[in-house]
């Protein structure tokens, strides 16, 4: 949330430099250059829609969710991006972190494409292979073989940028990747909630939302990482409720799994309308719950009273409030 000054962008090089070589020195430079130069699009966070947030909790209610969410069970952000430079977003928990299990392997295609860009790793064959695996069919060797070769502190550092925010303390943190997906020891757990692979939905869809507008690394990688993120091979969750009920509905998915943990993530487009929907949820039912959901979230995208609202004039937003740091343990 803060805007980077000539000093602060020298200060940072500094200190990077000093820390963690003058490699990544150049890389926090770049970035921290483009947040300067990046056209202003609007946040997400200050696009809170009245209509939309009151279909949510409706639909919420009448599937009897309400009070899942009400016990911190279930966390939800939506976002029509069918007018992309007007986002409308709803959340119930948006900035709950919970473990996510593999859904956080976008931090790690996120810092392979960043990575390539700035010359320190070639995007080859082998490498955009892997990262199809990894997204796609959610290979757990091929996760822990591009966050190994992209660098644990390298993703660390692109999520925690002034550029992305997608990990940010002061909104009760984001997406988080701290140890490999496999039998080896955790690099570091995320600061707030000492989890290895966490996220809250509204990071979630922050990332989707960057990636829609060609905001991540560059709009040639924001197509290709698109791409990866198509023609999902496990399908289940939002997958199964939009085959089975919205039969062709582009996907564009990676979604998360572990014991009681369930989490989906997604851009959809259909019939000219487009969203960026993401669930998570700790319970057994998780995953029906989330195949539910995402059928009630398409028929309050496709309502027409919110096709209405696609350029309503600004009294129908609100800024979106982050909830309290937990306290320091």
């Amino acid at each position: 949330m803060k805007a980077i000054s000539t000093l602060t962008l020298a200060m940072s090089v500094f200190l990077a430099g000093a820390a963690q070589g003058a490699d990544e020195a150049v890389t926090l430079a770049s970035l921290a250059m483009h947040a300067e130069a990046a056209p202003q699009w609007p946040r997400l966070e200050m696009s809170e829609d009245h209509h939309l947030q009151d279909g949510l909790d409706a639909k919420l209610e009448n599937l009897g969710l309400a009070s899942k969410a009400q016990r911190g069970r279930l966390a939800v952000t939506l976002v029509d991006v069918t007018v992309p430079d007007r986002p409308r977003v709803a959340s119930v928990n948006a900035h709950q972190m919970m473990y996510a299990a593999s859904l956080p392997k976008i931090a790690i295609l996120l810092g392979a494409f960043q990575k390539a860009h700035d010359g320190e790793m070639e995007m080859d064959a082998e490498t955009e292979t892997l990262l199809t695996q990894m997204i796609r069919r959610s290979s757990n060797s091929a996760a822990t073989t591009m966050l190994e070769r992209v660098g644990y502190s390298y993703v660390a550092d692109i999520l925690r940028s002034d550029r992305y925010e997608l990990y940010d303390e002061d909104m009760n943190g984001g997406l988080w990747v701290g140890k490999p997906y496999a039998k080896k020891a955790v690099w570091q757990r995320d600061p707030l909630y000492n989890l290895s692979h966490g996220a809250t939905p509204f990071e979630v869809a922050r990332f989707y939302y960057l990636l829609e507008t060609g905001r991540l690394v560059d709009a040639k990688s924001c197509a290709r990482m698109k791409e990866m993120l198509g023609d999902p091979a496990i399908k289940h969750k939002f997958v199964a409720g939009l085959n089975i009920h919205r039969p062709g509905s582009a996907i564009y998915r990676k979604s998360g799994t572990w014991s009681t943990y369930h989490a989906d993530s997604a851009i959809v487009e259909r019939d000219g309308r487009r969203y960026i929907a993401v669930a998570m949820a700790n319970d057994p039912a998780g995953g029906r719950w989330l195949s539910e959901l995402i059928v009630a979230l398409d028929d309050l995208i496709f309502d027409p009273e919110n096709i209405a609202h696609d350029r309503m004039a600004d009294d129908h937003v609100r800024p979106m409030v982050a909830p309290p740091r937990p306290p320091a343990s």
